[in-house]
């Protein structure tokens, strides 16, 4: 791919309007459409297009397994953190009512670190399974 100058400048230019446009849906997903699955996909389809330009080697240095893997368990915890928080505030599991000073803001709260939960854990299993699938699921350095 190192001759395909065009391709490579237009990825480049692509890249960051496409993370941006996923952290729109991401924290726009509470007023509209969109969400944590949503802007999880949208994000890890930007990695896998410098994946798919780049060579999937450069793009497993720029993210390597263990941040990938890091991810998936961090995006896991914050899910189930907010669940957690709810019931040692005295609400139900995944109850965001108790989480604010009061039920509106506390549900408005609950609903945006859920989401990014979500999208975090979205974004790296996408990114994983396409490594996975390219064949490249350890880093170069592990062998």
């Amino acid at each position: 791919m190192k001759h395909k100058a065009v391709l490579r400048v237009c990825s480049k230019v692509l890249m960051p309007p496409i993370m941006l446009f996923a952290l729109y849906v991401q924290f726009h997903g509470d007023y509209g459409p969109g969400g944590g699955f949503q802007a999880g996909v949208i994000f890890a389809s930007a990695f896998i297009l410098y994946a798919l330009v780049f060579g999937v080697a450069e793009a497993r240095r720029v993210a390597p397994s263990a941040v990938t893997r890091a991810a998936l368990a961090l995006g896991l915890l914050l899910y189930a953190g907010v669940g957690v928080a709810g019931m040692l505030l005295g609400g139900n599991y995944l109850n965001y009512s108790v989480l604010g000073d009061d039920p509106v803001h506390g549900q408005h709260l609950g609903i945006l670190l859920i989401e990014l939960g979500v999208g975090v854990t979205v974004a790296s299993a996408m990114i994983t399974i396409f490594f996975i699938f390219a064949g490249r699921d350890r880093d170069e350095v592990d062998g």
